[in-house]
């Protein structure tokens, strides 16, 4: 596995893990088989694991302390704070940044983990009634501190971004990006080219849904089955998109979700910024599929047939329905 470098000199593994997955967000889920995939991940070289204190409501990040209490040497963990829900229901959640509430957090998300330091600290939604200045200047004290190596920021706008950045250095802004999710290439990818700043995409599978492997009852009773792309005709009709992953898949001898990761992979390279995708699955084979399209190629023609799929996409990304929730609807 080779590494890349996001923003002010943090090494990780080409690829990541995103662990949100293994919080039962996507059905039941067993921590022996997570673990065990887990560790199976970093066997692989896959040493840049993600995950945040509302996964589980904690459980999550108490789960990934099982993996470091092993291997802590071997892992860039990277978490993140500021939505809050009661009792880990996601239909109560809500934001908050102030400074009190950075410092309570950290120290919360350290104890989960068993360790005495988080390498990447994210902020994972902004409360946009606090200046972003305050939040990111609790973070940045938390470097001071030695708790907190470098920072990051999830779904800002460009503007946020700068803003940020101009209180402290921004090793990465995460955000969803994909085949079928764009709208970050408008501002967000540039302003973070133009600084220096790495990103993270999140969901580079479309929660699976590119991988061409989902039916309904496959997410029937999970947290897609709300969404609005997987719901009702809207599953259909992008089962066009699905099916053009599918077909150039065939044609290089591939599969859909190493074709789809190949993309976002070449794309970042075509902007002028590192890009490090952090798809989540529960099985082992599942991470060696995805480590695998690090040596995926896609030729012109077929890039810009994946680059024309987003334009055939029905349905928003987003169904949080708070406006100030992700980036585009706030650049």
């Amino acid at each position: 596995m080779h590494t890349i470098e996001l923003g002010d000199d943090l090494t990780v593994s080409a690829l990541g893990y995103g662990a949100m997955g293994l919080a039962e967000v996507y059905g039941p889920a067993r921590d022996a088989e997570s673990l065990a995939t887990l560790h199976h991940a970093v066997d692989a070289g896959v040493t840049f694991i993600d995950t945040a204190d509302l996964y589980g409501a904690g459980g999550n990040e108490r789960l990934i302390a099982r993996l470091l209490a092993d291997r802590r040497d071997e892992v860039t963990i990277a978490t993140k704070f500021g939505i809050t829900a009661v009792d880990g229901d996601l239909t109560t959640m809500t934001t908050r940044g102030d400074a009190a509430y950075v410092r309570q957090a950290c120290d919360a998300s350290l104890g989960r983990l068993g360790t005495d330091v988080i390498d990447l600290y994210y902020l994972h939604r902004r409360e946009v009634a606090v200046p972003i200045e305050e939040t990111v200047g609790a973070m940045a004290e938390l470097v001071r501190q030695g708790k907190v190596r470098h920072l990051g920021l999830s779904e800002v706008t460009a503007a946020e971004l700068r803003r940020a950045y101009a209180v402290h250095p921004i090793a990465a802004v995460q955000s969803e990006w994909s085949l079928w999710s764009r709208d970050v290439e408008r501002a967000v990818v540039p302003a973070a080219a133009e600084l220096g700043v790495g990103f993270v995409p999140y969901s580079p599978l479309g929660r699976g849904f590119l991988t061409g492997t989902l039916d309904r009852a496959t997410i029937a009773g999970d947290w897609r089955s709300g969404l609005s792309r997987f719901t009702g005709a809207a599953f259909d009709r992008n089962q066009v998109v699905v099916e053009a992953v599918r077909g150039v898949a065939a044609e290089i001898g591939a599969t859909p979700a190493q074709v789809a990761l190949a993309w976002l992979r070449i794309r970042g390279e075509e902007l002028g910024l590192p890009v490090v995708p952090i798809p989540g699955t529960r099985r082992a084979a599942r991470v060696d599929e995805n480590v695998a399209s690090l040596g995926v190629a896609l030729d012109a023609g077929r890039r810009k047939l994946l680059d024309d799929l987003a334009g055939l996409v029905t349905g928003p990304r987003s169904d949080h329905g708070d406006p100030n929730w992700v980036s585009d609807t706030r650049e």
